[in-house]
């Protein structure tokens, strides 16, 4: 019973749209400007740096922290595959929170920052994938000046860089199957949600952050 709380719980804090409540306070509805998502990037597109780091904050905090609080309320990691599964099931639901929120139709944001936020909490292994997933993304964005590309780096770069740390602490993937599991699914659910920002990509109209 207490691991369904802890899904449930993580899935709506996950699906709270942060960044379409600090649009709301400014009197924007981003859903309706720059690429109209309400993610951190469109944020900061539509108003401003600050307030898009804001929301990306926010958006990390809601995957960071019901990942811990199921991971200290079972003791920490548990290295068995079943111990993963209970930690990684609040991993995901927080993130399927914020891509299909109940609270906005199932129409949500496309879980990067709250990937990231999860990662910091399913530590080491998530933790050091995703360390070396964000410096792919810092340097393809920075080499391309899109957000879209860093992202969609991210998301190939962290399940393949989750083997490399797995292989590097001496563990098997038989062992570590639900983390690999979970982190390719993270990642397709990352490109299927970049969907058309790969269209606009391949177009040659892809939107920029504002700087």
């Amino acid at each position: 019973m207490i691991p369904l709380l802890f899904i449930l719980g993580a899935y709506l804090l996950g699906a709270i749209p942060f960044g379409l409540l600090i649009g709301l306070a400014h009197g924007v509805d981003v859903r309706t400007q720059g690429s109209r998502n309400i993610g951190a990037t469109n944020v900061g597109r539509v108003l401003g740096r600050r307030w898009g780091f804001v929301c990306l904050a926010l958006d990390i905090l809601k995957g960071f922290l019901p990942t811990v609080a199921a991971s200290l309320w079972w003791g920490g990691w548990r290295p068995e595959p079943r111990g993963q599964l209970l930690v990684l099931g609040v991993a995901l639901a927080a993130v399927l929170g914020h891509v299909f929120p109940v609270y906005l139709g199932f129409r949500g944001g496309k879980g990067v920052a709250t990937t990231i936020g999860v990662a910091l909490g399913v530590w080491p292994y998530f933790t050091l994938a995703m360390a070396v997933a964000l410096l792919a993304y810092a340097a393809t964005r920075f080499a391309t000046g899109l957000v879209s590309v860093g992202s969609l780096t991210l998301a190939v770069v962290f399940p393949l860089a989750l083997l490399v740390v797995l292989r590097w602490r001496g563990q098997t993937l038989v062992d570590y199957w639900p983390l690999q599991a979970v982190a390719i699914l993270l990642g397709v659910l990352i490109i299927v949600r970049h969907r058309e920002n790969i269209r606009r990509l391949l177009a040659g109209a892809e939107l920029r952050a504002r700087r």
